[in-house]
């Protein structure tokens, strides 16, 4: 079924330009797409609970034939795939109009199709080929709108990390190649790696997937890329394409590369994911556009899943089983929330630009009296993102803690302070992540309105609205039974680990055999009971009737007659809320800056503040591609003044190199 999804998505791309010339042709493409994220949700469930299958495919390349093949992991990562796509669609399907309407349908389902291709494949050719066609498909969606200076530099850079990695790829799998260079998934896991080999590839799968995840240092793509696409594509980049990414990654260190692998290969994902966590969720505290802000959350979730997986890894490798399936649980648990409150925030933040007609933070406010379902939707992916009981982030978080408090039975030092200094790291991480989800949903939805604009903003409804529901419940639903989930991924943790689910229940989830449990149920009940109990005394308590006056400006003069109830002005900023961490945190690791300019004593001038950032990963990664760019052009623009007989004797010399590489590998 899910081999037919892949083709008829590839159909409805190619029938995209004769569908877009109607309006109800772009519905029913878009009614399509929604259709096809239910059709993953029901084939990851079915993978789930049903045996492996495995299709062999009448093409492929010169040397065999493509297979695609379901398996526990795949399946499971079907989910925040099948998630994200149907939020996304039932979005595109109430209506994406204006700037963030694309100008070319083709790529979308191209996109979803190369996502479920990649998840299905099981060969090296049928796995970079559905990366590819995933990342340049991707690619034509953020460069949509080519206009604008700030989405063509965003285009470019993408292209460049995305090129990079499929080569990154492409050597991890020749590295890995089985028996004669053999790519199918079988024999490649008969010859795992060892030593220098191990590493290299490890090095080189973190390079092509972990760029295109987001983690850090070559995440600097993600918070340029993911706000320059619309809205719906960025919910699918970030709830599901960033998955697909780790999906590559766990495919490979705990299937591909053996089941032998030692306590150090964890290592580097652990350091790249509390790395990333922190920077991710620093710079989501900072940035003033709420599309970029959400990228950089996306940044820290992704880094919680490395750690998770990360910490897997080294637990399988200590022979550790029971903890490795703690980790990996909190892995897979959270790249499936993640999709689902993130998707939901990005939807949000598009219905935002729409109704209120900008994404930047200064510009809006108040809008949960025009747009009341937007706002309340977005609270509970808010409380999700901030890791609030009982909703879904809370529970996976919950049990990467709870991983990492355990990662001391490595019976190794350096491991050890490696772990307490990820803990801290990752506590960091979450606490910021908390704050910048207060900062958002504060300036956008209380408050009052900053612009006319934003006061008379409308929200749509139908489908769009639906588009909003859906993952809200769901994310309701995950944090309430995170149990019942884990049992459904006890396929994939065997797989993974080599143990069963932790253990878990409809009404508890437990860390391992004597550890701390969690009861969200119950947690949520006390909540509401709390809450109820609070609201009834402050009603009990109020005086009768409620009367309404200019807020207090902080001592600036009465507001004038056609604003009663203050000026908008003299409300917090999104600057003023980042100024406290920039300065704490954001010196060291972002390269901030402040800078105060005062006039001279009698200057009537006013007196002025600079302040800003730039990630330093990114003047890193940047500023030497130029100039090898440049050196590489003016080399070849030298072989324009070649000769005949140089030109024939540099195609000889190749031709004698290939024959020499074929050589070496057939003595191999």
């Amino acid at each position: 079924m899910l081999a037919l999804l892949a083709g008829a998505l590839l159909a409805l791309a190619a029938a995209a330009p004769l569908l877009a010339r109607s309006a109800a042709g772009s519905r029913a493409l878009q009614a399509g797409t929604a259709g096809a994220g239910l059709l993953m949700l029901a084939g990851g469930v079915g993978g789930l609970i049903g045996a492996p299958a495995t299709l062999t495919l009448p093409f492929g390349p010169p040397w065999g034939p493509a297979r695609l093949a379901l398996d526990p992991l795949s399946a499971w990562f079907l989910l925040p795939v099948g998630v994200a796509t149907l939020s996304a669609g039932l979005f595109a399907l109430g209506g994406v109009h204006g700037p963030e309407a694309p100008r070319r349908l083709a790529p979308w389902p191209v996109f979803l199709a190369g996502m479920l291709v990649t998840l299905l494949a099981a060969d090296g050719f049928t796995l970079l080929l559905g990366f590819e066609a995933m990342s340049l498909a991707s690619w034509a969606l953020v460069a949509h709108d080519h206009a604008q200076a700030e989405n063509r530099r965003a285009a470019r850079l993408y292209l460049g990390f995305a090129g990079m990695g499929g080569l990154a790829l492409a050597l991890a799998l020749g590295l890995s190649g089985g028996a004669g260079g053999a790519l199918d998934f079988a024999a490649l896991r008969a010859a795992p790696p060892e030593g220098l080999r191990a590493a290299a590839i490890l090095a080189l799968v973190l390079a092509g997937a972990g760029s295109k995840a987001g983690l850090a240092p070559l995440h600097v793509w993600l918070p340029l890329a993911h706000p320059a696409a619309p809205s719906h594509v960025s919910a699918v980049m970030s709830g599901a394409m960033t998955k697909v990414a780790l999906y590559v990654v766990a495919r490979f260190v705990f299937d591909l590369m053996g089941p032998a692998q030692p306590v150090w290969m964890g290592a580097p994902l652990i350091a790249l994911g509390a790395a990333s966590a922190v920077i991710g969720a620093l710079r989501a505290n900072l940035e003033e556009d709420g599309k970029t802000l959400l990228a950089c959350s996306t940044i820290e979730n992704v880094g919680l899943i490395a750690i998770g997986l990360g910490l897997a890894l080294a637990f399988r490798g200590a022979d550790l089983p029971a903890l490795a399936a703690v980790a990996a649980a909190a892995a897979l648990l959270h790249a499936l929330n993640h999709a689902a409150f993130k998707s939901l925030l990005f939807l949000a933040a598009g219905e935002v630009l729409h109704g209120a007609g900008s994404r930047r933070l200064d510009r809006l406010g108040g809008l949960i009296h025009r747009m009341p379902v937007t706002a309340w939707a977005a609270l509970v992916a808010v409380g999700a993102a901030a890791a609030l009981p009982p909703l879904s982030g809370f529970a996976s978080e919950w049990l990467l803690l709870q991983a990492l408090l355990a990662a001391w039975r490595v019976g190794d030092l350096a491991f050890q302070i490696g772990a307490a200094a990820a803990t801290a790291l990752a506590a960091l991480a979450t606490a910021l992540a908390a704050a910048a989800m207060v900062r958002f949903w504060g300036l956008v939805f209380l408050g009052r309105p900053r612009t006319p604009r934003a006061a008379g903003a409308e929200e749509t409804g139908g489908a769009a609205r639906a588009a909003l529901l859906v993952p809200a419940a769901l994310t309701i639903a995950f944090g309430l039974l995170p149990g019942p989930l884990l049992d459904l991924a006890e396929p994939a943790l065997r797989l993974i680990a080599g143990a069963p689910a932790p253990r878990s229940g409809l009404l508890l989830v437990g860390a391992a055999e004597g550890g701390a449990r969690y009861w969200p149920i119950l947690v949520a009940l006390l909540l509401a009971g709390a809450t109820a109990l609070v609201l009834w005394q402050v009603r009990r308590r109020a005086p009768a009737g409620v009367a309404r006056g200019p807020a207090w400006d902080c001592g600036f003069i009465a507001p004038p007659s056609h604003l009663p109830f203050g000026d908008p002005a003299t409300q917090p900023s999104a600057a003023g809320f980042g100024q406290p961490l920039r300065r704490m945190l954001g010196t060291s690791l972002l390269a901030a800056r402040e800078q105060v300019t005062m006039p001279a004593p009698g200057d009537p001038r006013a007196a002025r503040i600079e302040a800003g950032f730039h990630d330093p990963a990114l003047a890193a990664l940047e500023g030497p591609l130029p100039r090898w760019r440049d050196a590489v052009a003016a080399q070849a623009e030298r072989l324009r003044d070649l000769s005949i007989r140089q030109c024939l004797g540099l195609s000889f010399g190749a031709v004698v190199l290939m024959l020499a590489l074929l050589a070496w590998m057939e003595a191999r």
